[in-house]
């Protein structure tokens, strides 16, 4: 008999623990080299742990549901023992099913193995999952008049984690905001002058949020303080511009961060953005991808937002909100016009940005969205 140890992947030094949130392999079935044994989620992703070797599984030592740590022992593999009915178990776990899915299924209560996939061949679909749902909770929920029917779901680690920085931020940090408007008309002209062009060239969309990542760097090129971050009573300049991109997912806010953003051009922009909200809808975004940022940009206007004030996400010291781009009536040159204009806001930390330096941030972008020739001349 040759026995080795799952174990939790290391997890980051700002990740102290981590659930199990589903076993896909029972006591005395077969797995194969690679094979994703169970999703662990933590409080900003869902990792898969893949078997390192191939065996049997002979013992879960932490079942669903249970907290662990990071480098803990989870489960033992047999690597010489042969499977009873390895083809029937194996069949018990549906195999074209993401976990995000696989989570919910979980959560749910619902038996993913029954259910018939209506996805790309034949994937399983939240829409799957929330339909049998229904249906096993339909006999359940009175009817009668007059029902006031009431569900207890515990949040998600996730979840959880999203509250206690929200909460952390407004009583750590004297948090201010302040708002401008801007004229999209200049970066709507020239995206529509280049966008087929852009897109022949590098195989990628030319959207607005390129846009708003360069103004962002510009500006804090600009005035580094917003850059910045606090460390007990002294200010941390980061001399790199690390910005996060705030994306929205069913398992909650999710902020991955674009690297050395000011060495990148528009279309690595667009493909990291492209890329980051894709796996951030299946779970696959990593730890590190994650960790870290010294700025970040939150959109609310693609839900159809006006105006909001955004909560820096800690230990950064500034958040760029960006809302719906709607044509409104604006005076120019004493004249009233119709243009397409944006309501921006920046919170920030008044612990060290004061409002000057604030509103010409601000500023500062406006001036780059709408003159976008002195962004990209650097001027």
């Amino acid at each position: 008999m040759s026995i080795i140890e799952v174990k939790v992947p290391q997890l980051s030094e700002s990740v102290s623990e981590a659930t199990l949130i589903a076993w896909h392999k029972k006591v005395g079935d077969a797995v194969t080299e690679g094979e994703n044994l169970v999703d662990v989620e933590t409080d900003k992703v869902v990792l898969e742990l893949p078997a390192l070797r191939s065996g049997v599984l002979a013992r879960i030592v932490k079942g669903d549901g249970e907290k662990v740590a990071s480098l803990e022992s989870i489960a033992l593999i047999d690597t010489e023992a042969k499977a009873v009915e390895n083809e029937k178990k194996a069949a018990e776990v549906p195999a074209a099913i993401s976990p995000s899915v696989r989570k919910l299924a979980h959560e749910l209560d619902v038996d993913a193995a029954s259910l018939e996939g209506t996805g790309k061949s034949g994937r399983i679909t939240k829409e799957d999952v929330l339909g049998a749902m229904e249906k096993i909770a339909a006999p359940q929920v009175s009817t009668q008049s007059g029902s006031r029917a009431e569900e207890r779901v515990p949040m998600t680690r996730i979840r959880q984690r999203i509250a206690e920085r929200l909460l952390e931020s407004q009583q750590n940090a004297a948090i201010l905001t302040t708002f401008n408007e801007v004229n999209m008309q200049p970066v709507i002209e020239l995206r529509n002058r280049y966008k087929d062009a852009f897109e022949k060239k590098h195989g990628i969309k030319l959207g607005f949020s390129s846009f708003f990542v360069k103004a962002a760097v510009y500006a804090l090129q600009k005035f580094p303080i917003v850059n910045a971050s606090v460390d007990g009573t002294d200010i941390v300049y980061h001399g790199y511009f690390d910005i996060g991109v705030a994306i929205g997912s069913e398992r909650g806010l999710v902020v991955p961060i674009i690297r050395d953003a000011d060495r990148l051009s528009f279309a690595d922009i667009e493909r990291q953005i492209a890329d980051f909200s894709a796996r951030a809808k299946t779970g696959k975004l990593t730890l590190e991808e994650l960790t870290g940022g010294t700025f970040s940009i939150s959109n609310g206007g693609v839900f159809g937002s006006m105006l909001s004030t955004p909560i820096i996400n800690p230990p950064q010291s500034a958040i760029l909100g960006i809302h719906a781009t709607k044509e409104r009536p604006v005076v120019e040159n004493g004249q009233i016009v119709i243009r397409p204009m944006n309501y921006l806001a920046v919170s920030y930390d008044h612990r060290i940005i004061d409002g000057r330096e604030a509103v010409q941030f601000l500023v500062a972008i406006k001036e780059a969205l709408e003159f976008p020739g002195r962004m990209l001349l650097d001027l």
